[in-house]
């Protein structure tokens, strides 16, 4: 297995137009080890200066470089390249996201880094396949249209998933012709700063992508703002998304937005208990519960209420917390200390509104911003911990009796993400999934994902479908071209 001592670790740059350059300002900033508190390396701390560089390289890339010219077939082999070179250095990516963000190597290592190379290979894929139609108008006319790349793409990516959020926004927007200017999180830039050394390898032309790091007042504020960016993707808190739609109004450019999340798990009684207790500790354990998807409202039918939080809070107090380099550890750091005191907020809060704290409840340790699994049961869907968003390993347990109040109970929410449904009664399963308000149905499972299928969300959750085909929607525009055909 990799180690610290294997990752060569350098001060990061800005990578624009196809050079690794400081920032205008020269300013920089570290980026921590949040399981050890102690800083990794500097980072380049960019800004609207910065931005205007990024941007500029890739308006020229796409308007007068080769990226322009080059077939389509061509495009998606050096997507293919990319994840081919990501494979190949694939444990040192893993550690990478683990180092800066927390999580277990276990988590980067079989699901991370393996959904990170199959979307650059599902997209190289799509590459020479995005083309437009033939269209039998009236009159003496030949009609058709053309599907073409918006142009000059912002994306701004959370600290979640580092890598996997950057490569969901690169390889659609690269398949489809598009340049880009990335911004990572402050939190977490040092894979997406690989990456961008991995994508030069591989042969994708300057300018093409450039990554410029910061802080989102700042860099990510000016990209949304910026007059020559056609389209921002932006993933993270509903509240910025807002920011941003404001912000994108300039110019009226394009968005597209996946936001917050107050998932409702829902477990009947005629469900697999055992399955349904699994699910619900991936559900909303995994990446520390840092998952926008996250299934921190877990509704129980009444008859099996008490027999579900023991067992799963019996597995949550044996769960192994700690070094996420240990691949015997099953849940990592929380990714900041701003984090980690805004989920012991919230804890305190839980505990103020009357809910029963049934375990957790408490960092873990003396060092690092680790906490232990918490769970709240006799939660009132009005509690704060049942509508907000908090981000990390906090479930709420809410007990219903029949249908019609969970469905009820499970849209009442200001965020439609995800839900998930246990039960073996098919017809109840099929239901739910056409009743409830959600961009993601899980029936049986949870946080299933795969690059051909869609992934969004409804109401304040945001707009806009990521993976599959649905995402080449979002980094293409339709031209429709009439010929005369008449005299």
């Amino acid at each position: 297995m990799m180690t610290k001592k294997d990752v060569k670790i350098k001060p990061g740059k800005l990578f624009i137009n196809g050079r690794w350059v400081d920032s205008v300002s020269g300013k920089a900033f570290d980026t921590l080890n949040p399981a050890t508190e102690k800083v990794i390396t500097s980072v380049a701390e960019g800004d609207s200066a910065d931005i205007d560089l990024a941007v500029a390289a890739a308006r020229e890339a796409f308007e007068n470089g080769p990226w322009k010219k080059i077939d389509a077939r061509d495009r998606g082999r050096i997507l293919l390249e990319i994840a081919n070179l990501i494979e190949k250095n694939k444990d040192e990516l893993a550690l990478l996201d683990t180092l800066d963000n927390g999580k277990p190597i276990n988590e980067t290592t079989n699901a991370d880094i393996p959904l990170v190379i199959d979307c650059f290979l599902y997209y190289a894929g799509w590459a020479d396949k995005i083309h437009g139609e033939t269209i039998p108008v009236r009159g003496d006319f030949f009609n058709y249209t053309l599907r073409e790349p918006v142009g000059v793409v912002g994306q701004i990516i959370p600290w979640n998933f580092p890598l996997l959020m950057a490569a969901w926004k690169i390889a659609p927007a690269l398949a489809c012709g598009n340049t880009i200017v990335l911004k990572p999180a402050e939190q977490t830039p040092l894979s997406a700063l690989r990456l961008g050394e991995i994508c030069q390898e591989a042969g994708l032309p300057d300018g093409v992508l450039n990554i410029v790091t910061g802080y989102g007042p700042t860099a990510g504020a000016a990209l949304a703002e910026h007059m020559d960016v056609d389209k921002i993707a932006f993933t993270g808190g509903s509240a910025t998304g807002r920011i941003i739609m404001q912000a994108a109004s300039k110019n009226l450019k394009r968005i597209s937005l996946e936001l917050g999340g107050k998932s409702p798990n829902i477990v009947f009684a005629d469900s697999d208990i055992d399955s349904a207790v699994a699910g619900a500790m991936t559900g909303i354990f995994f990446n520390q519960g840092e998952v926008c998807c996250a299934g921190s409202r877990l509704f129980i039918e009444k008859s099996i209420h008490e027999e579900f939080v023991e067992k799963l809070s019996n597995k949550a107090a044996n769960m192994r917390v700690g070094n996420p380099e240990d691949t015997g550890t099953q849940m990592g750091a929380q990714v900041s200390k701003e984090q980690f005191d805004k989920i012991l907020g919230y804890i305190e809060t839980g505990k103020q509104e009357g809910a029963k704290l049934v375990t957790g409840g408490e960092r873990c340790g003396e060092r690092g911003y680790f906490i232990k699994p918490t769970i709240f049961d006799a939660v009132d869907n009005n509690m704060r911990i049942a509508k907000e968003e908090i981000f990390g390993p906090v479930v709420s347990a809410i007990t219903f009796e029949d249908v019609d109040e969970v469905v009820r109970q499970g849209n009442l929410s200001v965020y439609g993400l995800a839900a998930a449904v246990w039960t073996k009664d098919i017809k109840k399963a099929h239901r739910l999934a056409r009743d409830l308000k959600a961009g993601t149905i899980w029936i049986n499972t949870y946080n299933a994902f795969d690059a051909a299928s869609p992934f969004g969300g409804f109401k304040q959750s945001g707009f806009g479908r990521e993976l599959g085909v649905h995402a080449l929607e979002l980094y293409t525009h339709v031209k429709s071209v009439w010929i005369n055909l008449g005299g």
